[in-house]
């Protein structure tokens, strides 16, 4: 079902459903950019249609909804522990398709990894309903529809944005009640068909090229351009890389609690092991582990698709201009040169 909704009659539906959801969206902060007297978009709660931004693609994924950078776990004392608590409210998110598939990767490996499923993950998980925004035009670093995440079915309720109005379609029948007094039009989502750039993922036919292609000197160039921030994976929108830690409240090291805190596989010393082991010591070999485990390693363990949806948020975070598409171009040309030297 279709209806079209001005702003005014939109805020009264956000004001109802608020009583039942917590309303996240991609929303505005003045002045809180990473440069001087720049934005920044990112998910936060919000109560009115002017909240929203329609028009711009966030800095961060909707993820940070579901996993926050910083989650309690559980509390300890000596002898016993308890977990941390949770709202009970359900949530409602507005993402784009993109943001929607990142969250099926997600689930992918909190809630399917092994028969495995991460509790602290779930119990939020659960709770989450979708408005899908429509997105049909993209931004210049996008290139959703490479990677089959410019589509999505899962979502309860999809908009479009107008000037001064909205158009809804309601799939999920549960919230058609708040629609009783909106005017009635025909209205289905339309999703983006062809993005700005266009990126075909190489395919590596054997091991022996993938472990060639892990020796290749392709990656040695990151070791002078990669500065090992971290910003591209923590703006990512499958990500899901953390570290645990326990904070004590005193001076009783068996009393506090434990955090898990989003971390990056760029960063130094992320892989390290007891002892000073070390699997990935520079720049380029974090690199190599990114892109490998985007483009291959989780299809390859999965057998779905690959983890990277093309949001394009890694290259306009990155403070070096690394373009991820302009690497898995190198990855290509790379895998050709190592299989034509297989073919003398």
């Amino acid at each position: 079902m279709g209806y079209k909704v001005v702003f005014e009659q939109a805020n009264a539906i956000l004001a109802e459903l608020s009583k039942e959801y917590d309303i996240y969206a991609p929303k505005r902060f003045s002045k809180q950019g990473r440069y001087s007297d720049t934005d920044i978009i990112r998910y936060d709660l919000i109560n009115k249609v002017e909240d929203i931004v329609f028009d711009e693609k966030s800095d961060y994924p909707a993820k940070e909804v579901i996993t926050p950078i910083t989650q309690s776990l559980f509390y300890f004392t000596e002898d016993e522990y308890r977990e941390s608590k949770t709202k009970n409210k359900p949530i409602l998110i507005f993402m784009r398709p993109c943001d929607i598939n990142a969250m099926e990767h997600q689930n992918q490996i909190y809630l399917k990894n092994g028969g495995f499923e991460d509790f602290y993950y779930k119990r939020v998980q659960d709770r989450v309903k979708i408005v899908l925004m429509e997105c049909t035009s993209g931004w210049d670093t996008c290139f959703c529809v490479s990677m089959n995440a410019n589509k999505s079915e899962h979502y309860s309720l999809a908009v479009r944005h107008q000037e001064g109005e909205l158009m809804i379609e309601v799939k999920d029948e549960a919230f058609a009640p708040y629609f009783a007094d909106a005017q009635e039009e025909p209205f289905h989502v339309e999703f983006i068909e062809k993005n700005q750039i266009e990126v075909t993922i190489p395919k590596i036919k054997d091991k022996a090229t993938l472990n060639a292609l892990k020796k290749h000197p392709m990656w040695q160039e990151f070791n002078k351009r990669c500065i090992s921030c971290g910003a591209c994976t923590i703006a990512c929108s499958t990500c899901t890389c953390f570290t645990t830690t326990d904070i004590i409240y005193n001076e009783n090291a068996n009393v506090g609690e434990r955090k898990r805190t989003s971390a990056s596989c760029q960063i130094e010393g992320f892989s390290d092991m007891a002892g000073g082991h070390s699997f990935r010591p520079t720049t380029g070999d974090r690199m190599r582990y990114k892109i490998l485990h985007k483009f291959h390693d989780y299809k390859a363990r999965f057998k779905d698709y690959h983890m990277c949806v093309g949001c394009g948020r890694c290259t306009s975070r990155c403070p070096e201009c690394i373009s991820v598409t302009a690497t898995v171009k190198k990855m290509a040309d790379a895998i050709e040169e190592i299989e034509a030297k297989g073919e003398e």
